[in-house]
């Protein structure tokens, strides 16, 4: 063949191996190349070397509660694998008995303690153990207990024709900073410098009216948000494939600046060349794809929106109780865990 219908098949090649293409109805090359002999030419090959040139990791943003990172030259199950375990699989503590001694507001029993279940604590789950199956009392090492004990007073010095609660009544809100730690066995001991308590101390838990009280001691305990939401030690961990948008042809004046407004803020930038407007891609990785442009009859066919397929942005919101970098590592550790785990099975397990 000639040289130049190689090149062009090459670069088929690349495109279908490399880029996700969102067409206007429909997405294509969704599929994965993970054996080789799928394209000629290509060496599709597992080699560990070629993966450690082409993997990195880069850190875009680092707050106190969020990250974002890119993880490229890996595979969607992997950095779907890293997802699941962030949201299903890293352990943290939580409420999961409440002995209620006393309830007079209108939040029934087992509300409350749903409630209760779900306010994040700010204790390391590392430091503690699972609790053992069919245990009924817990024990320091296992268990973090706490005490809600708030009873509602009129306050005698309000004036006759105030009508505000605040003013009205003592201890009418019921909040999370009302929750004290009470150490269990010999913990002041073992946490001397801890500071066991909900990690936000303005959750509201319930209302109460004169002479109503609640009197409740929680205990916490260690686990995995597989088992229950409440330990999910993330508000949101989630990954998207970075956009790529390439415009085919020049792009002027008035179609230039439709085309900016089809994009997020800070996408498409408008440049004065020559007495000229023209458009060009700022930042890609700012896009939503909301595919607006394929509304526009002009437009539709000038510009093609993909994704690279092996670069994943991550974003992981901690709820606060570890920092978000910690949770990743931890997430790492879990993955390598399973892995071990995997390989022994498959020593142990005599071949037919």
């Amino acid at each position: 063949a000639p040289p130049i219908v190689v090149m062009a098949a090459r670069r088929g090649a690349d495109e279908m191996r490399d880029r996700v293409v969102l067409g206007e109805f429909g997405v294509r090359n969704v599929h994965t190349t993970d054996f080789p002999g799928n394209y000629p030419g290509y060496e599709d090959a597992w080699d560990q070397r070629r993966f450690e040139e082409a993997f990195r990791v880069d850190v875009i943003r680092e707050e106190e509660d969020t990250l974002e990172f890119d993880m490229v030259g890996i595979d969607a199950a992997i950095a779907n694998a890293f997802r699941r375990i962030l949201l299903a699989e890293v352990p943290t503590m939580a409420v999961e008995k409440v002995f209620v001694y006393n309830n007079t507001s209108i939040v029934q029993d087992e509300i409350l303690a749903h409630r209760l279940g779900l306010i994040p604590i700010r204790a390391d789950p590392r430091l503690f153990e699972y609790r053992n199956q069919g245990d009924q009392e817990g024990t320091e090492i296992d268990t973090l207990q706490f005490q809600l004990k708030i009873k509602c007073k009129r306050n005698p010095q309000a004036t006759k024709e105030s009508s505000d609660p605040d003013e009205l009544y003592f201890n009418h809100k019921v909040y999370s900073k009302h929750m004290t730690w009470v150490p269990l066995g010999n913990q002041t001991d073992l946490f001397p410098d801890a500071d066991f308590r909900p990690v936000h101390d303005d959750i509201l838990i319930a209302l109460l009216r004169p002479g109503q009280e609640i009197d409740v001691l929680m205990h916490c305990v260690k686990g995995i948000g597989k088992d229950h939401a409440k330990f999910s030690p993330v508000a949101t961990a989630s990954y998207r494939l970075l956009p790529d948008i390439t415009l085919l042809q020049p792009v002027e004046d008035e179609a230039a600046e439709t085309l900016q407004k089809c994009f997020s803020p800070g996408v498409i930038e408008i440049q004065n060349i020559n007495g000229k407007k023209m458009a060009r891609v700022a930042n890609a990785r700012l896009d939503t794809f909301s595919r607006e442009v394929f509304r526009h009859e002009g437009l539709k066919n000038l510009v093609r929106l993909a994704r690279v397929r092996n670069h994943y942005i991550f974003s992981v919101e901690s709820t606060g109780i570890l920092p978000p970098d910690v949770l990743v590592s931890e997430a790492i550790k879990i993955l390598m865990g399973k892995c071990q785990r995997f390989l022994n099975e498959l020593d142990s397990v005599p071949m037919e």
